[in-house]
């Protein structure tokens, strides 16, 4: 018996829960001694101690014995095939949808090396990076490896986008952060969209990779807000506010720059970003271009309404405390997709039920749309053609 059944589901945003030394296999030999000696790396893979009391409940046979039991219930390392490769499949099992799009964990923004002057480095771990995601996702078709492209320099990012794709990526994740001394919409970026294109799979943004927060906000005179985790480190409500906020202004300038005019058939996706701004988001760049568009020949030149642009190529990601329904009633029915975040505690115990809650309004086309259709929109050729439809058990 699984946690989903009798649905067809597409997980668009599941993770790896990386160990302490999950890239030095991947890494170019000549820049791991320099990876790990990085400042950047002083808050690497959370807490050693409990990644290896982890280790000692994998291993124990009374404890996966309730793996099926617990899918949604044990949450990070101790979630079956939270870090194990070779019991990821049957997660995947026991959670009951047709596939899943794997992230990282502690990878997420590459460390921040994108935003530093050592772009040997930041582009050697996005490939160590691939390569270990290619490598896990290897063992069950229905796992979706995403490899991440940093932005920042134009030769380097064309040269990772093409191994990762030849490697076996599945989507490229981009960050939504502006580079450093370019937009994303710069036409050098060109090759990067059209390699996605042709090949069919999607460029998606995903938390991690946007601007943080002025931490200045959190001088405030008062003890630290704990997050999720107990800690002050991950999110808390205040935190939480400027999640979507870079990925906004990335896609509305990659729509008013002619980007998704330029590859229209390429799919965009915005994953664990949160969708309440959409709706609003979608009316502001409309708002925008009716204002400017007698003073700028970009706006003239669109093919659609940008928000209709937005409609065409780009898919969002609810969380599950988010009133999904509005959302959509307020946006377009093809433009959100289900996600579980597994097995980050941010995904709750019952999404399934909490999504369900706020759709029931909706009709049928919208329900399937958010649950499997949308997400075999957004995927293509990543999807493979017997995963988009398979029979349900």
């Amino acid at each position: 018996m699984s946690y989903i059944e009798n649905r067809l589901v597409h997980d668009a945003d599941s993770h790896l829960m990386e160990l302490s030394d999950c890239l030095d296999p991947y890494f170019e030999s000549s820049l791991l001694k320099r990876y790990h000696e990085h400042p950047n790396l002083g808050v690497r893979v959370g807490n050693q101690k409990a990644v290896e009391d982890a280790r000692e409940r994998q291993a124990d046979e009374a404890f996966r014995a309730g793996a099926a039991a617990n899918i949604m219930l044990r949450k990070n390392y101790d979630a079956e095939g939270a870090f194990l490769q070779e019991d990821r499949p049957a997660a995947v099992d026991h959670i009951g949808v047709a596939s899943q799009l794997v992230f990282t964990t502690f990878c997420l923004g590459n460390f921040g090396f994108d935003q530093t002057d050592d772009l040997e480095l930041c582009y050697g771990a996005a490939n160590a990076h691939n390569r270990m995601m290619t490598d896990f996702c290897s063992i069950d078709k229905r796992l979706l490896a995403t490899a991440y492209v940093p932005l920042e320099d134009f030769e380097q990012s064309t040269a990772t986008a093409k191994a990762a794709i030849d490697m076996g990526a599945k989507a490229l994740m981009v960050p939504s952060w502006c580079p450093q001394n370019h937009s994303p919409s710069h036409i050098d970026l060109f090759p990067v969209w059209a390699m996605a294109e042709e090949a069919g799979i999607p460029i998606l943004f995903h938390v991690g990779g946007e601007e943080k927060l002025d931490l200045t906000y959190k001088n405030n005179g008062l003890p630290a807000v704990p997050d999720f985790h107990g800690g002050d480190a991950n999110f808390t409500s205040v935190t939480y506010i400027p999640i979507s906020v870079s990925v906004q202004q990335t896609l509305a300038t990659l729509i008013i720059d002619g980007i998704f005019d330029a590859f229209p058939n390429l799919k965009w996706g915005a994953i664990e970003l949160g969708a309440s701004w959409l709706p609003g988001w979608l009316r502001n760049m409309d708002s925008a271009a009716h204002a400017f568009v007698k003073n700028e020949e970009r706006l003239q030149k669109l093919s659609d309404k940008p928000s209709e642009i937005a409609r065409r190529q780009l898919r969002v990601t609810p969380y599950p405390h988010e009133d999904t329904g509005w959302i959509i009633n307020n946006s377009h029915e093809e433009m959100c997709l289900f996600s579980t975040d597994y097995p980050h505690v941010e995904g709750g115990r019952n999404p399934l039920k909490r999504f369900g809650e706020s759709l029931e309004s909706l009709p049928q086309s919208a329900q399937d749309g958010f649950y499997a259709d949308n997400f075999i929109d957004l995927m293509g050729e990543g999807l493979a053609p017997e995963l988009r439809r398979p029979e349900l058990p």
